[in-house]
């Protein structure tokens, strides 16, 4: 069987990559296909597993792509279906950016595993629209119209739909009518120890964009007058440095090892945003740290309030101290035996093996 696996672009580890990463160790052989990448990136990421080749569309020779890559959106849709993949059996799109919109043998098996429908485009689209600059608010909606009705067709494409959390499952039937097997996303878990001693400290850790409401666990923390770290880069870190008292910590981009050292020592990760799945709050789990989030999102199939972590409802810096008050008055005290063994359920073996499964299934 011949695999090609199309991923919407590769420039960074996060978590569409550690997917596709997994997806490999499944398909050594797989041939990759992505808008623009970092092929030095890939190569060491993936190591001598991978055998296949890669493939960019015509978005990586556009001028300055690997740094403009976004703006190049409206043309994505085309590049896509300008590649010939008649010759492969199975096809894996990987979607949070165009990737499911490829053109596959009528009796070809095409499996999307979705991230997130584009989030730029639909139930985002407002959040994202105010934040642009004038040019971009003035242009975008006339782009965002063409793409949401591609989009619709392109997922006609697909013969079958993964999604990688319930909340992901619900937008893919709101906005393709499809429906979804849910595969949660690979997780090394195994990797963190939960037996460090914790330290005096609560943590951010994420890119530091809008929707990820880092501002929020600023505006909590200068009330609470308690020590945070914020690990992380993006558009909001000036602005952000600039707003937090003296007990906040700003530390960048950190390597893992720092980032794995300071999950697991912790006192509880603040994780305000709503994301599609949140790969974040299961790796603190696996370090013995509970996940202080809002509860709306990936984080209800993967943190247990008042087990795992604590739950807010409101998300406003009302709610996200009153749950941080529970834990500094030991209102609620956690096993990190039990954080560690729940995390374990998210670990890349079991991935693997589901998705494999899914394959099958849908093959025969």
């Amino acid at each position: 069987m011949k695999v090609a696996i199309v991923h919407y672009w590769w420039l960074s580890n996060r978590g569409g990559e550690a997917v596709v990463s997994s997806l490999i160790d499944i398909y050594p052989d797989a041939d990759l296909f992505t808008h623009v990448s970092d092929n030095d990136l890939i190569r060491n990421t993936l190591g001598s597993n991978f055998n296949g080749k890669i493939y960019n569309s015509f978005i990586s020779k556009l001028p300055r792509s690997k740094k403009y890559y976004q703006k190049y959106l409206p043309l994505m849709p085309f590049a896509l279906e300008q590649w010939d993949l008649s010759s492969y059996d199975l096809i894996i799109s990987s979607e949070s950016g165009p990737a499911k919109g490829v053109i596959t043998r009528p009796d070809a098996l095409h499996i999307c595993y979705c991230h997130s429908p584009m989030r730029y485009i639909w139930d985002m689209y407002h959040e994202y629209l105010s934040r642009a600059s004038f040019l971009i608010r003035l242009l975008f909606p006339l782009v965002a119209h063409w793409l949401r009705v591609w989009d619709t067709v392109a997922a006609n494409r697909v013969d079958f739909f993964v999604a990688n959390s319930t909340y992901v499952s619900k937008r893919i039937k709101k906005y393709y009518h499809r429906d979804s097997a849910i595969i949660y996303p690979p997780v090394k878990a195994s990797a963190f120890s939960h037996l460090e001693i914790r330290g005096n400290f609560y943590l951010c850790l994420g890119q530091l964009v809008g929707y990820k409401r880092i501002d929020l666990a600023v505006e909590s923390f200068n009330l609470l007058k308690l020590p945070l770290l914020i690990i992380g880069e993006g558009d909001e870190f000036q602005n952000l440095k600039k707003t937090a008292n003296s007990n906040i910590k700003f530390l960048g981009r950190q390597p893992f090892d720092v980032v794995k050292t300071h999950l697991e020592t912790c006192k509880a990760l603040i994780f305000p945003g709503l994301e599609d799945f949140g790969i974040v709050p299961v790796e603190a789990m696996a370090a013995g740290a509970p996940v202080i989030a809002y509860s709306k999102g990936g984080v209800l199939d993967t943190v247990i309030d008042g087990v795992t972590g604590i739950l807010f409802d409101i998300q406003n810096s009302q709610a996200l101290i009153e749950a941080v008050t529970k834990i500094e008055n030991e209102k609620i005290n956690f096993d990190v035996d039990v954080l560690h063994k729940h995390a374990l359920k998210f670990e890349e073996s079991n991935f693997k093996a589901s998705f494999l499964d899914a394959v099958k299934t849908y093959s025969s």
